[in-house]
């Protein structure tokens, strides 16, 4: 299982809005297939193993890091294929929570008479797939918000410098996150400010890079903009109020720009709980947040922050930097923004700390 775990690693960030899934095939203690998801979703892990194994499948045990799907989509329902190829015992880690599939798969391997487990390595299986299963159970992507400041905390100076904060090593570790999310986030403040490219930059991985979004209220991203200019090569989104000019969103259009409509909270903002339900309608699994102050936030706030990926730098800037977060409107520490920490990452001269928010 760890190792169908490893290959389903392989999907992150380019197999939305399908799961990431590995599968291994063993027979008599020899591996004789291995498979994961491909790109778009298509194929599916348990088809990708059965093609590399062919007849070697037959007797076989499949390990599955999720639950073989039971649905006609663009290919034969992997539970049937698994049947067909005559495997003798499945090992899956953990039921895919898609109504459509939700211990269907498993059910239709028992009765042809498949020796199933269900549960092993669960919980390294659930968090690889986060996305996914935030998806399907809240129509919404997992959201990673990614920051990077001094020592004190700080993700500028007092003028709004803040390239480069970190280091080379740093960036490219931020470059491979790009990589393994479906989109990737921003304000149309740190749009305009900074013209990013927002692509995956690492050497052979650049057609890796997510899908680039950026939150637009107002429609004031210049049409001259890196990000409006090339979004032919570069899929590109806005998320704009209901009511923007038509007109305005026509010429976004003109450039390659897709407009998605967004609701605007109370705050006059738009609310970050339904432009989190239009990602996922539009099929995003994981989101890689990159905003300034303002999204994080807007973000927190409204709890829509599932962990954070946090570069700090060796080095001080004071007490006229800008800090990450504006005013979150907190009285008391009991009402204070809960982490758990997940791991601590040597990255050059930089730390990496990855946390989780405590529900």
């Amino acid at each position: 299982m760890p190792a169908a775990l490893a290959l389903a690693r392989r999907g992150l960030g380019s197999v939305w809005p399908n799961p990431a899934v590995g599968c291994v095939l063993v027979k008599a203690g020899t591996v004789v297939g291995r498979g994961w998801t491909q790109r778009g979703g298509s194929p599916h892990a348990e088809t990708e193993a059965l093609v590399r194994a062919e007849s070697r499948a037959l007797g076989a045990t499949a390990y599955v890091s999720l639950e073989p799907c039971a649905h006609q989509g663009k290919t034969l329902p992997c539970a049937e294929a698994l049947i067909k190829a005559g495997i003798a015992r499945c090992v899956v880690a953990v039921e895919d929570p898609d109504p459509r599939v939700s211990g269907r798969g498993l059910n239709q391997l028992r009765q042809a008479g498949v020796n199933v487990e269900v549960g092993i390595l669960a919980d390294q299986a659930r968090d690889l797939n986060e996305g996914f299963f935030s998806r399907i159970i809240k129509g919404r992507p997992s959201v990673t918000l990614k920051l990077a400041t001094t020592l004190d905390g700080f993700a500028a100076t007092a003028n709004g410098e803040s390239r480069w904060i970190t280091g080379s090593l740093a960036r490219q570790r931020g470059h491979l996150m790009r990589a393994e999310h479906d989109g990737i986030l921003i304000g149309v403040g740190t749009a305009v400010t900074d013209d990013p490219m927002l692509t995956c930059r690492l050497a052979g991985m650049q057609q890796r890079s997510p899908i680039r979004i950026v939150l637009d209220s107002n429609l004031r991203l210049p049409l001259t903009n890196s990000l409006v200019t090339t979004a032919q090569e570069h899929k590109t989104w806005i998320v704009t109020k209901s009511d923007s000019n038509k007109e305005r969103c026509a010429a976004y259009g003109d450039y390659g720009v897709e407009v998605l409509k967004a609701d605007v909270g109370p705050n006059g903002w738009l609310s970050m709980k339904h432009v989190m339900n239009v990602l996922g309608g539009q099929g995003i699994t994981r989101l890689l947040v990159e905003g300034g102050p303002s999204v994080a936030s807007s973000l927190f706030q409204e709890g829509m922050v599932d962990r954070v990926a946090w570069f700090r730098a060796p080095t001080l800037i004071g007490g006229d930097g800008i800090n990450v977060t504006l005013p979150l409107g907190l009285a008391k520490l009991a009402d204070a923004i809960s982490f758990r920490r997940l791991s601590i990452e040597v990255v050059g001269e930089d730390i990496l700390e990855s946390f989780s928010v405590v529900p």
